[in-house]
């Protein structure tokens, strides 16, 4: 008995400095966690949110934001909104390598989103192309949201900024989130907000992403996306 429970032990210790191992750390990146926790925790307190909880991340193109949602019960809630130093491209979809386009769709971090050796101090991986992209046959590769506040073809953030939204995110996956959901949009989208684009040539493209915009401003939870027949769908089951 004594050997068997030693063996469990071993394995759930091994198992844990797995887990703990999946997410890279620098110094950087272990400072900047740490502070950016003492910081906002008693604030996360006051909205009824704890620190480590689920996390969900929603990019506004033209309103240059980054919200981050926190989950409080069952709905997530909004903790913060970010504003975007700087993206290029203006709207619309990135689809070759080389566009100075940033992505718009549904994303997702893991941990293997993070960049703690970043040379914009902290970034983390948009995760483009996903499978809707590859389908399309879209190139391009290591979009980021990053610090530094400069930028072709990523999202860049103030360093005070990445640091708090890499903080939360990563907290959340350690906490036990395996992916944190990240929607970009172009724009916020109601009928008629996307009504005054009919002409441009995303248009069909931005009428696609509305189902899962608008699932998530009824229902205040992620929907799951999935890529059917080339096109995004959203995961009743």
């Amino acid at each position: 008995m004594r050997f068997a429970f030693l063996t469990m032990f071993a394995v759930l210790i091994g198992a844990s400095s797995v887990s703990a191992q999946k997410i890279p750390i620098s110094d950087r990146s272990r400072e900047a966690v740490e502070q950016v926790e003492i910081r906002l925790t008693p604030e996360l307190e006051r909205k009824g949110m704890k620190w480590g909880s689920e996390v969900f991340v929603r990019i506004i193109k033209d309103e240059s934001v980054l919200e981050v949602w926190i989950k409080a019960g069952n709905r997530f809630e909004l903790f913060k909104k970010y504003p975007i130093c700087f993206f290029s491209g203006g709207l619309g979809p990135k689809k070759r390598r080389g566009d100075g386009k940033t992505p718009e769709g549904f994303y997702s971090l893991t941990a293997q989103s993070f960049n703690p050796y970043s040379s914009y101090h902290l970034s983390m991986n948009t995760g483009y192309p996903n499978r809707y992209d590859r389908f399309h046959g879209r190139t391009g590769s290591l979009l980021m949201i990053h610090g530094d506040c400069v930028s072709i073809g990523c999202f860049a953030m103030t360093n005070h900024r990445i640091e708090e939204i890499y903080a939360l995110v990563e907290a959340a996956v350690r906490g036990g989130q395996s992916e944190v959901p990240l929607h970009i949009f172009p724009f916020r989208l109601q009928l008629m907000t996307l009504l005054r684009y009919i002409r441009f040539d995303s248009f069909s493209f931005w009428r696609e992403l509305r189902d899962g915009y608008l699932h998530f401003e009824e229902f205040r939870t992620p929907p799951r996306i999935n890529v059917v027949n080339g096109r995004y769908s959203i995961d009743d089951e």
